[in-house]
């Protein structure tokens, strides 16, 4: 079954180059991502309660702008999930989007996690 592209937008207030060493690594995306993340090369292992990890790999990045990581389940085809960094050209607003890819069905608990993990994300950075 096709999964479904979702979007959204967050305000984040404080610096790009912060933010982005929170997406882009290991030591950033385990303060609010997940418990606890391993990187190896391009491949990303995260992990939730002790659980067993679920590998991710950054397929595609541009520093302190966007990275786009595909799940190890989502290997071979379209999907991935992307956190893009967009600063407005004219009130230099910044923002954090998020392009992600769930089930038909599942777009409001899709919704409801992600705006959990950026308001853990905002009280880690001081942004909130």
């Amino acid at each position: 079954m096709a999964k479904t592209k979702v979007q959204y937008e967050y305000n984040m207030h404080c610096l790009s180059e912060i933010l982005y060493e929170y997406l882009a690594s290991a030591e950033g995306l385990s303060e609010w991502f997940a418990d606890d993340v391993i990187e190896r090369g391009d491949d990303f292992f995260f992990s939730w309660g002790g659980g067993p990890a679920e590998k991710a790999t950054l397929i595609r990045y541009k520093p302190e702008s966007f990275v786009r990581f595909r799940w190890e389940e989502d290997e071979g085809t379209k999907y991935f999930f992307e956190l893009s960094i967009i600063i407005d050209e004219i009130t230099d607003d910044l923002s954090l989007n998020i392009t992600d890819f769930c089930e038909p069905g599942d777009e409001e608990e899709n919704r409801l996690y992600w705006e959990n993990l950026i308001e853990n994300l905002q009280i880690k950075l001081g942004a909130a």
